[in-house]
This record gives C-alpha cells, sequence and structure tokens, in this order.
C-alpha cells in the first residue's frame, strides 16, 4: 500500500533537472495564519486545495469557529480547516508558504525543517528585500521562490480577515525564470480565484511593490495618514511621489528597470483603496514590531551600494527608526 511517504520517495527518485516533479495535488503548509496566510490560504482551501494552517494565538479560536473572510468579492467561511500549534504536526509538504512578518524570520530555522520533503518549495509571500536570500542560506537557493502581493487586508479578530480590495500574486523563483513547480503554484492561486502570474525576474517584482510600500506604509507611520489622507493632501500626495520616484531610480541603479508612468498607475489604484491602513501602520499603532529594516533599511542599504541618490528613503528611514526605538 502506497503512502504519502513512499509518494514523495518515488518523487525523489523521479528528480530531474526541472527542479523534480511534484504529486498531482500539491499539500501547502501556511506559515504565519494571520491577514495574509488566512486570506490566500482559505481561497484555496475553499477550492478544495490540500491546505494546512500553523497558527498561533488564532489556533483554538478557529478549531471552534472556522475561518471567517469578508471580501468585497462575497464573504465566506470555512467552518472546519486543517490548523496545528507546530510545524512538526503537519509534516512534510510540497509548498511552505511563509506568511509571517519578516520580524518572525529568526523563528523560521526551527519552524521551516519538519516541512521539508527532497522537492518541498519554500516561498514567501513577505514584504521587503532580503527574504529569499534568508531563506536560501538555511534551506538551499533551489527550494526558494517568492511571492508579491498587492493586495488590501487587515485581521479584525481571531480567524477573522477583512479583505477590502485587490489581491493579485506575482510569483517567481529566487534564482532563474519561472520552472514546472512555479506554474503549478500559479494555477493553484488561479483556480481558487486569485489573479495570479509568474514573473521573470522577482527580485525586479519586488522592487517594483517597493514602489507602494515605502511612501505609503512609511507615512501611514511617519505622518499617521491612511491611504486616502495620503492622497488628500497635496504635501503627503508630493511626498508619496518624490519617493516612489526615489525607489524608481534605485531599481534602475541596481539593473532593475521600472517605468516611470508606473508612478501614476500605482497613485491611480490607490485612489480605490479609501481610508486603508498598512500592515505597517496597524502594527505600529498596535504597538507591535514593524518591519523597518526589510522595507526601508535594506532597499536603502542596496540603493547607496549602487550609488543611488535617495534623500528621502534616507530621511524617512531614520525616522521611522527613531518613531520606533523610542516607543520600545
Amino acid at each position: 500500500m502506497e503512502t504519502w511517504l513512499t509518494a514523495r520517495l518515488d518523487l525523489r527518485r523521479a528528480k530531474g533537472q526541472n527542479h523534480g516533479r511534484m504529486k498531482q495535488e500539491l499539500r501547502y503548509a501556511i506559515v504565519g495564519s494571520g491577514a495574509l496566510g488566512g486570506y490566500y490560504g482559505g481561497k484555496l482551501a475553499r477550492a478544495g486545495g490540500d491546505v494546512h494552517f500553523l497558527m498561533r494565538s488564532d489556533l483554538d479560536a478557529v478549531r471552534r469557529e472556522g475561518l471567517t473572510i469578508h471580501s468585497k468579492d462575497g464573504d465566506f467561511r470555512l467552518p472546519s480547516v486543517h490548523t496545528y500549534g507546530e510545524s512538526r504536526e503537519i509534516g512534510l509538504c510540497d509548498v511552505a508558504l511563509i506568511c509571517l512578518k519578516t520580524t518572525s524570520n529568526a523563528a523560521l530555522p526551527e519552524i521551516i525543517p519538519p516541512l521539508l520533503g527532497p522537492e518541498t518549495a519554500v516561498v514567501t509571500l513577505q514584504n521587503g528585500l532580503g527574504n529569499e536570500e534568508f531563506l536560501a542560506s538555511h534551506f538551499g537557493a533551489r527550494r526558494v521562490m517568492g511571492g508579491l502581493c498587492f493586495v488590501c487586508l487587515n485581521r479584525t479578530g481571531p480567524g477573522v480577515i477583512e479583505h477590502l480590495g485587490h489581491g493579485r500574486l506575482s510569483i517567481g523563483e529566487f534564482k532563474g525564470p519561472p520552472q514546472d513547480r512555479t506554474m503549478r503554484v500559479v494555477t493553484d492561486f488561479q483556480r481558487a480565484g486569485i489573479e495570479a502570474k509568474a514573473v521573470q525576474s522577482l527580485i525586479t517584482e519586488r522592487w517594483r511593490k517597493l514602489v507602494w510600500n515605502i511612501p505609503f506604509n512609511g507615512l501611514g507611520i511617519a505622518a499617521g495618514a491612511n491611504v486616502a489622507q495620503v492622497l488628500g493632501e497635496a504635501h503627503l500626495e508630493a511626498e508619496a511621489r518624490a519617493l516612489m520616484a526615489e525607489v524608481i531610480h534605485a531599481a534602475g541603479k541596481l539593473g532593475y528597470a521600472i517605468r516611470a508612468d508606473f508612478i501614476e498607475s500605482q497613485i491611480e489604484s490607490s485612489r480605490t483603496m479609501g481610508g486603508y491602513r498598512s500592515s505597517s501602520q496597524i502594527d505600529y499603532e498596535a504597538g507591535r514590531e514593524v518591519e523597518v529594516e526589510a522595507i526601508w533599511g535594506e532597499p536603502l542599504r542596496q540603493a547607496r551600494a549602487a550609488g543611488a541618490e535617495t534623500p528621502g528613503l534616507e530621511a524617512l528611514y531614520a525616522l521611522l527608526r527613531g518613531l520606533v526605538g523610542n516607543r520600545a
């Protein structure tokens, strides 16, 4: 009788140059089941996916009440989902989807190993720069993929996620172009009703996301302003546009070309968000850790190394470090 473990052994024997062959249905572990993991994992589970949620604070509530998504695309509730308090309880999976905040990365070397079979892909949906490199240093570069989420989400209670808008995913390999496994993951998200695509250059997409994250997350903290307020005040909108231009300039210096008109498309998309508060703003106002280094620090260090002039980013980073440090 074939077990899941013997199937994984057969998979290892069939390993080829294209990261190996994956079994028909992918088994997902959602590492970090807050707003991000709850939403994307919930969509996969609703579509019939084999999805397993690693939870801490919400574990008991979700086991009792299930997972609830309030969405502009239609509310849904999953009365019963696979939930676990420890990754060893999940066991081997095909895809470990990292949805923790980057401030928790130090825990990943302990969390991830029980999930790893010979061909397990480790996919980070985290913000900022440096996450793929961190994962590669611990689990090997060939395992690592990344995803960029453009989505408005808030966790409003234990096991309750508010989806306010957007949701598209760009998924790519840490090293090299898309592989068969990349397309398998993209297809699973598409079947779950998520606008998803594979990208040729993951790092370029990371810089494209920073064009939005650096100004709007940063001004959310520094000015205490939600998206509508940033765009409703001429001086704040001008500051956001200037920061966007600096990010595009830095990306270009590093060899990642982003068109200048991307700024206007991001501004116009943001106008549909209303009073959305970024996760960084919510974390700061709630007294939680903020992803200062991943979102502002590492991009600034890379910009400096490339010789890019980014005075606005430098000032914002210093201000955020001071605000977060003084609060602590």
